[in-house]
């Protein structure tokens, strides 16, 4: 039923965040990739939580080590001019977006010489937000929960002095619940959640032309998702009753990503560094929901939603100074890409351009004891919303949206 396309479904939010990301791909897997807005992420390889931006780099990581890790996410999201299809002007919006914490835990293993084995525990994806039930979207979306947990099984290789290999398999986990309004079918309101365990794979190469620089290649696949659940809801009309009351599955496809990095030692103190990722949401085109028991004849779904995501761009620069045996201070900015055009935004996926603002420091407790700090202000540019340009029927709604996010990351890296 074209109606409910305003559920937009347990994948659309999934692949799509207000502020942290574009395309809702949490970076924050590393404190001291942070603390450079992730340049040269893919060629730092300075602790073991580099290895989730190139497997390849668990070469560096001598003996057994251990890195656990966390990021505060502090979001500021507000919907302004909200306003319904017929010009009624409605309340402004505060704290649509959620704060949450964002763990890692990252172990590695010297074999041999050549051999090194790790395992990576991540969050890659995952979001909180909240509306008002009476706001003037809410039939497009009121409460968005989602999480992804990944475990990543890696293994790497010095197939010669300079170049090292590496592969992982990305075993991942995905929880969501979605809430909205069905005002426009008649009221009520409906509940969707869902979960899915599905794999897919990691490949990285670093190649160090000297002990001083080094370049990172590594890729990660997309994985294919089936996600199973239900629709629960208190429908008036009964044929959206029992549309909304039923089993569901979804398949969607979460982006590939290819990145780039290049590391370089100015001298003993200085070093700098730059990175490229290109984010394959493009394979993002389509969205149908089926339900086991009924389907819109007209479709065959309970929704079917037409996507045309773009592949996106991520750019940074960075550096890192030596204060002293002890301290180390770390600088980067980056420019990243929205996912999603004006005429595909809605509101659980009010995606814009944004620009990260970033410093860390190092701390050498001991030879075997370090921690990491980083502090990042990211700047996203106003997003406007008019859900009568994405051909979701419902209750339409336009709002302009300021977003912005604060991350505070800590990490502690031992040596056994």
């Amino acid at each position: 039923m074209k109606k409910l396309l305003t559920l937009t479904a347990l994948g659309t939010v999934m692949l799509a965040s207000n502020v942290y990301a574009a395309g809702f791909h949490l970076r924050e897997q590393s404190a001291a990739a942070q603390g450079n807005a992730f340049a040269g992420a893919t060629a730092g390889a300075e602790n073991a939580s580099y290895s989730y931006f190139n497997v390849a780099g668990l070469t560096r990581q001598k003996g057994t080590q251990l890195n656990l890790g966390a990021t505060y996410i502090a979001p500021k999201a507000q919907a302004s001019e909200v306003q319904d299809i017929a010009g009624n002007r409605g309340s402004d919006i505060n704290n649509i977006v959620h704060a949450s914490w964002s763990p890692n835990m990252n172990i590695s293993h010297q074999i041999n010489e050549k051999a090194f084995i790790g395992l990576g525990l991540n969050v890659p994806f995952g979001m909180i937000t909240k509306y008002d039930r009476d706001w003037a979207g809410s039939d497009h979306g009121v409460t968005s929960k989602v999480r992804a947990i990944s475990a990543t099984p890696m293994f790497a290789y010095k197939a010669t002095d300079k170049l090292s290999l590496g592969a992982g398999l990305q075993m991942q986990y995905v929880k969501a619940r979605l809430t909205n309004t069905l005002k426009y079918v008649g009221g009520g309101s409906s509940a969707m959640e869902g979960d899915a365990y599905d794999l897919g794979y990691a490949l990285g190469a670093l190649y160090e032309f000297t002990p001083q620089t080094r370049v990172g290649l590594a890729y990660r696949s997309e994985v294919k998702h089936k996600l199973s659940g239900d629709i629960s809801g208190s429908a008036i009309v009964p044929t959206v009753s029992a549309l909304v009351n039923q089993d569901i599955n979804a398949r969607l496809t979460t982006p590939a990503m290819l990145s780039m990095g290049v590391y370089h030692e100015v001298n003993d103190k200085l070093a700098l560094m730059a990175e490229y990722q290109r984010v394959f949401w493009s394979s993002f085109a389509k969205l149908n929901i089926r339900g086991e028991k009924m389907n819109n004849p007209a479709t065959g779904y309970v929704s079917s939603v037409k996507e045309s995501w773009r592949d996106t761009n991520f750019y940074a620069i960075g550096a890192s100074y030596q204060l002293d045996n002890q301290w180390k201070w770390r600088l980067g900015l980056a420019y990243d890409q929205s996912a999603v055009r004006l005429q595909h935004r809605t509101p659980r996926i009010p995606d814009s351009d944004r620009v990260w603002y970033s410093t860390g420091l190092n701390y050498q407790y001991s030879d075997r004891l370090s921690f990491d700090f980083a502090y990042t202000y990211i700047y996203a540019h106003d997003a406007h919303l008019d859900t009568q340009r994405t051909g979701n029927e419902g209750r339409d709604a336009m709002a302009t949206y300021s977003n912005s996010v604060q991350l505070f990351g800590l990490s502690l890296n031992y040596k056994f």
